[in-house]
Formats: structure tokens, C-alpha cells, sequence
């Protein structure tokens, strides 16, 4: 496809000694391949873990990436700040915007930047759900940390849509007071409407009103690069080369309104008061009292905090455990396979008990465990397969398929134990 300059993937789906063939063609024709990270959680209480911050650098010099990306939420909660059990969000969640979360957040992004071999970058997300007693506004927000940090930004102007619709913000006003300067680069995705609330899909294709605040945007700097995300759901190339034509003409006619009103005095933000120099750890546990709070009423059924919208936690919630429940079909696809119809609402069952506190791929062998404990499913030839699946993948390596073969390592094991 002509015009392609550059793509976005997932930092955690590469290896970076085995990247895709397809990836390998691309860089070879030149295009530039920026990691994307989901997991980092820099909106989180604690500080990033070294490993993740490892793996994002190796990838980022695997791609020999210009720059890598990840975004302003916290994706888990509890542990020994707050004497509690890990909990796992397995989503991108908002972070309060307070100045509690800001000097947390600062810190996180200055650890960040320097553990990375190239600048980082920090996305906007979307959310269902506001934070009660919130201090800034989100252009405040952004502009306070890309002043305190020097961390560029990635504006994703689908999610500015979302939390119009979702939180009622004005994306004029949160663009407004953004600091244009610091814009890295920009995402537009598509999404849907439910019941009143918007969701952030990247299987659909980009709505107007996206590509009017790509426009707005557009109006007042040039966006070094706009990326449409599209994860599932794919079109014809022809149809998604007409939506690539529609982006670039929002940009184009921004550009144009832009070189129009030259002269037009920009609205700035007023940055938030700043507090004096000093340890972040009480912050951090009030944050992180704050978050495991949140966290533990979405995913384990815990009483709401005070202050939040009781029906659209009730939203979040079930949008967590169908997220969770495709997720661990796309890692382990062998569960709805040999579950059948049955697997979704096995797994959605399983999930209101038992709150995810590792990977997707722990999840699936602890929702197996879980059903062979209660001596499902039903059907006998169903059971024993489950049961093989899990043994061959809870253990440190994969059984041998030879009958005979694991009767002999088992004997093995045993002589050596004697």
C-alpha cells in the first residue's frame, strides 16, 4: 500500500529475536516501526518494574525505533503498598487527576526515560469512568507533566472523543490547553456508541467526529505523524486505503484553516500549582490505596468507593471480563475449542470470583484448574482433553506426546527422588 511511512506494534506481541517476517519486510522498504506499550502502567502507585522497562528498551533497538510509546494509566493494583493482594486489570485504567497522581506519574515517566535507549513518548487514554474530586483538567494535567518531565506526547484524538461523549469534556477546550509543542504524534480510531456510552474499538471505522478534532488539531500545529489504530476487524485494502484518504484530508484542511488565521493568539494553560521537591512515598500510598480500591470493586466484586458512579463501574466491570474472557481465547484458542459454546460463560463465572493477578496465559491454566477442580466440564472425552491441555502447560516445558515416552520420564523422576 503507497503512503505507509511508518507503523505501531504492540511492544509486548515481539520477540525480539524472532520478529515477523512481516515486520522484517517492512523495515527493509524502509517504514519506521515504533513500539506501543500496554503494560508498563506509569500511572501506577509503584515504580516500573525494571524487567518491563528492559523489554521495552530491547525491542525498541531490535526495531531500531526512533522512539517508544505507552500511555498514562495504571493496569494494576495492590501488593506491598497497600499489604494486599496483586491485582491485574488486564486494561488501560485512568489515572486520577490530582496532584498526588501528577507527582507520582512525573516520577514514573523521569525512571522511565532513563532506562530507555530513545525518548518516550505518553498517551492519552479512554475512559468510562471519572475519578471523583479531581484537581486539573486533563490539558492542565498534560501540560503540567510534559513541563516537569520533558516527555513527549502522543495525542490520540479518538480518545478525546470518548471521554466527551463518556465524561462529558469539551476536546476543543483539552486541545486548547495542550502543549503543541510536545506532541509526538497523533492516533485516530474508530469505535461504537452503547446505551450512551462510547467505546474505544479499533475495529470500526473512524467517525466524524474524530476526524473533526483530527482537523481542530490539525488547525493549530502540524501533527508529525497520525496513525490510524485498527486491531481487529479488518477492511478490504481498498476500503481501508479511502479511510487513510479521509484522514489525510482532515489533516490537509486543518493545515489549510491554520495557514488562514495565522495571526490567531493561542489559548494556553495555566500550569498547576507545583509543590516543593520532596519523597513521593506518601503519594504513592495514597494512590495506591486509592487505585487498589477501584480496581478491587471492577474485577473482585468489593464494595464501590465513595464518590464513583455505581452504574458505570457496573460498565467498566463487564467490559473488563468480556475483554478478559477474548483475550485468553486468543492466547490459549484450544479453551473455546474444546469448551465449545460453553466457553464464555464458564469463563465469566470463573472471573466474578477470581480476580486475574498475572498474564493472560496464567489466567487460562488457573480458569483450566479451576474447572477440572470442580470436575467440568461434563462430558467425559471433553474433561480429558482440558486435562491435557493444562498438563501439558503448567509445568516448565511441554509433556512428550509419546505414551511410552512420558511413562519413562515419569519413572526417571521418580528413581531420582529416591
Amino acid at each position: 500500500m503507497p503512503g505507509i511511512d511508518w507503523v505501531e506494534v504492540v511492544a509486548e506481541n515481539v520477540c525480539p529475536g524472532h520478529l515477523p517476517e512481516s515486520l522484517l519486510r517492512l523495515r527493509a522498504r524502509g517504514v519506521t516501526v515504533v513500539p506501543h506499550g500496554v503494560s508498563l502502567g506509569l500511572g501506577g502507585a509503584e515504580r516500573p518494574d525494571e524487567g518491563r522497562l528492559t523489554a521495552l528498551a530491547e525491542r525498541a533497538g531490535a526495531l531500531g525505533s526512533p522512539l517508544v510509546t505507552e500511555h498514562i494509566a495504571f493496569v494494576r493494583a495492590g501488593g506491598a503498598l497497600t499489604a494486599s493482594p496483586r491485582l491485574e486489570a488486564g486494561h488501560l485504567l485512568p489515572v486520577p487527576r490530582t496532584r498526588d497522581a501528577l507527582d507520582v506519574l512525573c516520577e514514573n515517566v523521569r525512571i522511565a526515560q532513563d532506562a530507555l535507549p530513545v525518548p518516550l513518548a505518553v498517551e492519552n487514554i479512554a475512559a468510562l469512568l471519572s475519578w471523583p474530586g479531581e484537581e486539573m483538567t486533563e490539558g492542565q494535567f498534560l501540560y503540567e507533566l510534559a513541563d516537569r518531565t520533558g516527555v513527549r506526547l502522543l495525542i490520540d484524538v479518538a480518545n478525546l472523543h470518548t471521554n466527551h461523549v463518556n465524561r462529558g469534556e469539551d476536546p476543543a477546550a483539552a486541545l486548547a490547553e495542550l502543549p503543541l509543542e510536545a506532541i509526538a504524534y497523533v492516533h485516530v480510531a474508530g469505535g461504537f456508541e452503547r446505551d450512551g456510552v462510547w467505546h474505544d474499538s479499533h475495529a470500526h471505522p473512524v467517525p466524524q467526529p474524530v476526524l473533526g478534532i483530527l482537523t481542530d488539531l490539525a488547525s493549530r500545529v502540524t501533527p508529525p505523524g497520525v496513525l490510524l489504530e485498527r486491531d481487529d476487524h479488518f477492511p478490504e485494502p481498498a476500503e481501508l486505503d479511502r479511510e487513510l484518504g479521509r484522514i489525510r484530508d482532515a489533516v490537509e484542511t486543518g493545515r489549510v484553516t491554520r495557514a488562514r488565521q495565522a495571526d490567531r493568539p493561542r489559548t494556553t494553560s495555566e500550569p498547576a500549582a507545583r509543590r516543593a521537591a520532596g519523597t513521593t512515598e506518601p503519594a504513592r500510598q495514597r494512590l495506591a490505596l486509592a487505585q487498589t480500591a477501584l480496581l478491587s470493586a471492577l474485577v473482585a466484586g468489593t464494595p464501590v468507593p465513595e464518590g464513583f458512579d455505581r452504574a458505570r463501574l457496573g460498565v467498566q466491570a463487564r467490559a473488563l471480563a468480556a475483554k478478559r474472557a477474548d483475550v485468553v481465547a486468543k492466547v490459549a484458542p484450544e479453551l473455546p475449542v474444546i469448551l465449545g459454546r460453553g466457553y464464555r460463560a464458564a469463563f465469566l463465572a470463573y472471573a466474578q470470583s477470581r480476580p486475574m493477578s498475572g498474564g493472560h496465559r496464567r489466567d487460562a491454566l488457573d480458569f483450566a484448574a479451576s474447572l477440572l477442580l470442580a470436575g467440568a466440564p461434563e462430558d467425559a472425552a471433553a474433561r480429558r482433553e482440558l486435562r491435557e491441555w493444562w498438563l501439558d502447560r503448567s509445568g516448565p516445558a511441554p509433556r512428550p506426546r509419546h505414551r511410552a515416552t512420558r511413562a519413562a520420564h515419569a519413572a526417571r523422576r521418580v528413581l531420582l527422588r529416591r
